[in-house]
């Protein structure tokens, strides 16, 4: 694809003219397809977002609740299952669901081949990973494993049926619904785990609760939208394989080294650290898996809709990176600071070696917050292949990282994510500034809010620990550190990036109705 002609930025403002400029009279909106576009994906993130910040609040608490009623070991048998059903899910899906949301010119027949060549892969997927299920489980010295990956393997199937369907739903930008979707998806996936932990079924409430996460999107899906099935012919849908099949193979390779954390823990340290690590990723990055599921189902239809439009392509990419920063960066960095107390209080005592691990992964999440929306832009113009390569590297890099520092326990494998990953995005970083020409003073400037904000939010935190310990009980000091860390990025924000704060309210006033 040809380099965009180069665009001489003229606002130095932190959001572009058209949002921020809140002292300014503005003149009255035209209802052009600009104003369209950003109504279209404020309200598509506004649904996204409330149910599934709705549905994440209910999912910690029961989080919380089921890591109080299961061991570390059941955790640990599940994370060893979810390592390979997490890489086969990704080829199940076969790229297909990008291509239709990406390649904009894709008639009726096409997709409906589509569509049974993806119930075909999840077939396969099925039958592949009952075979596999026994040597898997002697790799990881776990008796119980088999009957594990079995019956979560049937999530191959059900999601085959989904993709086209799911994806269509996208690409037609039917926000409002998709979301309903995934919010009744995640609520039933921790009601069904919170009552079959109660009942006494160890690890398979979390398995059956993981297979329910497939089974009701997949339900509520058919109900809305279905597609007609034709045999595949692979002249017809080359393109669309051609294009699935380098993003199939960057997901591929950067869930082996997305997993091989795990991996390692579960093959050199044994079950319980296993699931302790496990635990402890799932509480660093439940707040950004959230989100990354919310900017990925949003962005890449915008992003294939303007895919030919640099300037578009630069402001949504700004815009979005600062305000991703304003959520997640201070609910990350919380985390990590209040990290002992909150597992000496909240989880109990046998989750002691959850502490160190949960400080590192939450400070790796915000470090790859900066990196979500990168990989859907660059995918829609047409550097897929750099995405493909990078994720490669990434695949015989960190697993290497993560081997030596479980030396050092799951506190060194943890570390792998702080040093090496940043290294590695490295490439990602400056092919985007390159394609969209965005000068990387301006990309930080962005951030910057979210940054200053966290930083004030430590020191207060910090100081807070410092003449509390002692004289207040735990529970009190934990409570105590949530509040006065709140208090003070929301006030830091107020105080200093308020022009910043207005011009998103501006923003959201402007297009908060269709077009």
């Amino acid at each position: 694809m040809p380099d965009y002609d180069k665009h001489r930025l003229q606002n130095s403002s932190l959001l572009d003219p058209e949002i921020a400029a809140p002292e300014a009279s503005p003149e009255p909106i035209k209802k052009n397809a600009a104003g369209n576009l950003d109504s279209v994906l404020l309200r598509g993130v506004a649904w996204t977002a409330a149910v599934k910040w709705l549905t994440q609040v209910f999912a910690w608490g029961t989080t919380v609740v089921v890591a109080r009623l299961l061991l570390p070991s059941d955790y640990g048998l599940v994370g060893m299952a979810a390592v390979y059903i997490n890489l086969f899910t990704l080829f199940s899906e076969f790229g297909i669901g990008t291509a239709l949301v990406t390649l904009q010119d894709l008639h009726e027949d096409q997709i409906s081949q589509l569509n049974s060549l993806s119930v075909f892969v999840g077939l396969i997927g099925f039958l592949v990973s009952s075979a596999v299920a026994f040597p898997l489980a002697k790799f990881f010295r776990a008796p119980g494993l088999p009957f594990v990956v079995i019956v979560l393997s049937l999530g191959f199937v059900v999601s085959g049926l989904r993709t086209v369907p799911f994806s269509l739903l996208q690409k037609e930008m039917r926000f409002k619904l998709l979301a309903v979707i995934e919010g009744t998806q995640g609520f039933v996936q921790a009601l069904v785990t919170l009552i079959l932990a109660f009942l006494g079924f160890r690890y398979w409430a979390l398995v059956l609760g993981i297979l329910s996460f497939s089974v009701t999107p997949t339900l509520l899906t058919l109900i809305w939208r279905r597609h007609r099935f034709a045999v595949p012919r692979i002249a017809s849908i080359r393109r669309a394989v051609h294009y699935g099949r380098h993003i199939l193979i960057g997901r591929l390779s950067w869930a082996v080294s997305n997993d091989s954390d795990f991996i390692v823990a579960g093959r050199v340290l044994g079950e319980a650290p296993l699931g302790a690590y496990t635990l402890a990723w799932t509480l660093a990055h439940t707040p950004l898996e959230k989100l990354t599921t919310l900017v990925n189902r949003v962005t890449p239809s915008f992003f294939a809709q303007i895919q030919t439009q640099p300037e578009a392509l630069r402001r949504y990419f700004r815009n979005i990176t600062g305000v991703v920063a304003l959520v997640i960066f201070p609910a990350t960095f919380g985390i990590a600071l209040v990290a002992p107390e909150f597992v000496s209080v909240v989880l109990g005592s046998k989750w002691h070696g959850v502490i160190i691990p949960l400080e590192l992964l939450a400070l790796h999440a915000i470090i790859r917050s900066n990196v979500v929306l990168m990989t859907p832009l660059l995918n829609v113009i047409g550097e897929e292949r750099l995405v493909m390569w990078n994720s490669i590297v990434a695949m015989f890099v960190l697993p290497i990282c993560f081997y030596i520092g479980s030396h050092w326990g799951t506190a060194g494998i943890a570390s792998g994510w702080i040093l090496i990953y940043p290294l590695l995005q490295i490439p990602l970083f400056l092919r985007t500034f390159r394609k969209i020409h965005l000068p990387a003073s301006e990309y930080l400037r962005s951030v910057w809010p979210a940054v200053s904000g966290c930083a004030v939010m430590a020191a207060f935190v910090i100081g807070l620990k410092y003449f509390a310990r002692g004289f207040l009980p735990l529970y009190a000091q934990l409570i105590a550190e949530i509040i006065v860390g709140g208090i003070a990025y929301s006030l830091t924000l107020l105080l200093l990036h308020r022009a910043y704060l207005r011009g998103i309210l501006q923003f959201a006033r402007r297009y908060r109705t269709p077009a």
